[in-house]
């Protein structure tokens, strides 16, 4: 050696993708192209879209339709629906979406999948009991993991009865199905169902925890979990200092969710980017290979730019 030392890049294997801003999305044609074209030049990984039919106050978008619109609007940039209420729908038809959208952008698309239940009046105008969800959601992953092969699918459950069913032609390359919530019972769906788990509000040592339980349920089902990606939903706050990105991150999601932001304090982090890195990388050692962040900024050009500083934090060491 010469005195002059070499420097390495290290590229960690973890995907940082990120929602609109909170608040920020315009409602005109102008204005989401304007932060959309922002997402997709600023180097994350994939965009994310969130689904409701009716959240509290009638607010929502269509999960399947928004990742359609981005993933042909945005050739080079995949999407993740983080989470689809799926309970809300009848699994047939959604195959058949997910086949039409496979021809259309093979291999860009992941899929996750909720029950929902923080509006519960949404399920109930859907006709859904929402003490039923959860079953429907099982039913419905059974009758699309089957459909999802092209291979025709008869089914006699509480919920659905299907003869031969069939959804040709079948994803050339196959679309990633992410369980997402907190509870044991998401857990067990996520090893039975999925192809990995999508949590949010949980902490590195819980979502080890839940890493270790679905790999276990996974062999239970006669699965192989080793191959299963793993992520979180986070929300993010940013800004000029702490107060003002705590500011802004708790403005944004008491809007949304209608409740106190004090309760989910611990599981989002604020500040700048290299504090939201630092709050983040624990999960990376506890199985997390992707990250969908919902940033909450005084703007959305400062929320993007965020979001691609703790992407180039995290993917590179």
């Amino acid at each position: 050696m010469t005195g002059v030392q070499a420097q390495f890049t290290i590229t960690t294997g973890v995907r940082v993708g990120m929602f609109a801003p909170v608040g920020q999305f315009s409602s005109s044609y102008e204005g989401r192209e304007a932060i959309l074209a922002g997402i997709s030049e600023s180097g994350v990984d994939h965009v994310c879209v969130g689904d409701h039919v009716s959240f509290h106050v009638g607010a929502g978008a269509d999960g399947l339709i928004d990742a359609t619109a981005m993933l042909t609007r945005y050739p080079d940039l995949p999407c993740y629906v983080g989470l689809y209420l799926l309970p809300l729908r009848h699994p047939v038809p959604v195959a058949r979406q997910l086949a039409s959208i496979a021809e259309l952008a093979p291999g860009r698309l992941t899929f996750g999948v909720g029950v929902g239940g923080e509006d519960p009046h949404e399920l109930e105008i859907c006709g859904v009991d929402p003490r039923t969800r959860g079953r429907r959601m099982d039913e419905s992953l059974e009758i699309l993991r089957g459909l999802g092969e092209g291979k025709p699918v008869s089914f006699d459950g509480e919920f659905f009865t299907l003869r031969d069913a069939q959804i040709l032609p079948a994803p050339s390359i196959p679309i990633p199905i992410v369980v997402g919530g907190r509870s044991d019972a998401a857990v067990r769906r996520a090893g039975r169902f999925g192809d990995g788990w999508l949590g949010i509000w949980v902490s590195p040592k819980r979502f080890d925890s839940v890493v270790t339980q679905i790999a276990g349920h996974a062999a239970e089902a006669g699965r192989d979990s080793s191959g299963f990606r793993h992520a979180m939903n986070v929300w993010c706050g940013f800004g000029t200092n702490r107060d003002a990105a705590r500011a802004s991150l708790s403005a944004g999601m008491q809007t949304f969710y209608q409740m106190p932001f004090e309760p989910f304090e611990r599981y989002s982090p604020y500040g700048t980017p290299e504090e939201v890195a630092d709050f983040l990388r624990p999960y990376i050692d506890a199985g997390c290979s992707a990250f969908n962040v919902i940033p909450c900024a005084d703007d959305h050009e400062t929320a993007v730019s965020a979001v691609a500083e703790v992407r180039r934090l995290l993917t590179h060491t």
